[in-house]
């Protein structure tokens, strides 16, 4: 049953309008109640369509959310409905997909098996024989805002930790306990990563395990994301006495003097793990908030500045945002793939940087 703040009619009567806002375009919606063909699968809705002459039906099949792992059902069930229904002057009828969202991987199956789609955000694709028609628009508020909280947060620890450990099979408990989360978010971060077909699974019940086969396309889609995120809060110190090469190692020092949770990210660790640059101006460190990092960076002589910075410190509120630091020369260092992801928020070559740290690095 189709359940969504957009009823199945709401979503049809718009794709309706979308289609008769075209130029030389007609469309009707012949029939709404679904007729079934073969026992209990068929189609939801009839639309008689016009472009520049040529005349076609479709078969519409209306869905709430659509994600790579339901196009294939999907693609099936369309296919049947649209079987052995030839439609007026001979043209088979095509089977076309109407949903509340698409994600970008269900477009692009969708698109490689020749099947129509329409979402609310009003993208449209139907390859109709001398009619084809493509408008690619951004994706629905509900499906953007439900993608980009599944990068914030709690949830993202959980990914950081797939993707650190990307070659392991993991059960909901043994995952949950890496990244520091409750069994239910490491279980719902799962699921969610499962309906875009990036994880493969074996076992049933409590043995159950998962691994993540695409850590690419969950990388690519993180840092895609960090456009729509906000970033951390940062403050700006200017440190004085200290060379700006020695600088990552006092501060180490000083903050373990303290008992500071920290870990060094952006350029400062990114050259120590894969050189690129000929200097670094900056060290940006995430550290636990608290008396004893207030503590630290007044012993390093530290003050605030608007400009000229040497330091910049993000703060964390839990150790889950300091995940998989790794101990190195005696200094903090943040994990690769946090690495990575600061970088792409800095400034000047940080980008350049990023790619070429993910590559030397990352290595997907």
């Amino acid at each position: 049953m189709f359940e969504s703040p957009l009823t199945g009619r709401q979503l049809i009567t718009q794709f309706v309008d979308a289609l008769q806002e075209l130029p030389e375009v007609d469309a009707d919606l012949d029939h709404w109640e679904p007729v079934r063909t073969h026992g209990d699968r068929g189609y939801d809705a009839q639309v008689d369509l016009h472009v520049a002459g040529k005349s076609f039906v479709l078969l519409i099949e209306v869905k709430k959310s659509v994600f790579p792992r339901d196009v294939r059902q999907v693609a099936w069930q369309l296919r049947e409905a649209s079987h052995g229904r030839p439609a007026g002057q001979g043209q088979a009828p095509l089977p076309l997909l109407v949903a509340e969202s698409l994600s970008p991987g269900a477009k692009e199956l969708l698109r490689s098996e020749h099947i129509g789609y329409y979402d609310s955000g009003g993208s449209l694709y139907l390859p109709a024989p001398g009619a084809y028609l493509y408008i690619e628009k951004p994706p629905p508020k509900a499906l953007a805002k439900s993608v980009r909280t599944l990068f914030t947060g709690r949830r993202a620890q959980v990914l950081h930790a797939l993707l650190v450990q990307h070659q392991n099979w993991f059960g909901v408990t043994e995952l949950a306990q890496q990244a520091i989360v409750s069994p239910a978010t490491a279980s719902q971060v799962l699921t969610e990563l499962e309906r875009f077909d990036w994880l493969v699974a074996r076992g049933q019940g409590p043995s159950k395990e998962r691994h993540l086969r695409e850590p690419t396309a969950l990388l690519d889609a993180w840092a895609k994301q960090l456009a729509t995120i906000r970033p951390p809060n940062l403050r700006r110190y200017y440190v004085p006495g200290t060379k700006a090469e020695m600088l990552a190692m006092r501060i180490g020092e000083v903050f373990d003097m303290h008992d500071v949770e920290y870990e060094v990210s952006h350029e400062a660790a990114a050259q120590r793990y894969a050189p690129f640059l000929s200097n670094v101006s900056q060290v940006r460190v995430r550290a636990l908030t608290g008396a004893n990092a207030d503590a630290a960076i007044g012993d390093l002589g530290a003050h605030v500045v608007n400009e000229g910075a040497n330091l910049g410190i993000i703060d964390a509120k839990s150790s889950g945002e300091l995940l998989f630091r790794d101990r190195v020369d005696g200094l903090w260092l943040a994990s690769p793939i946090q690495i990575y992801l600061d970088l792409l928020r800095g400034e000047g070559r940080s980008k350049e940087m990023a790619e070429h740290f993910r590559k030397e690095r990352i290595g997907f």
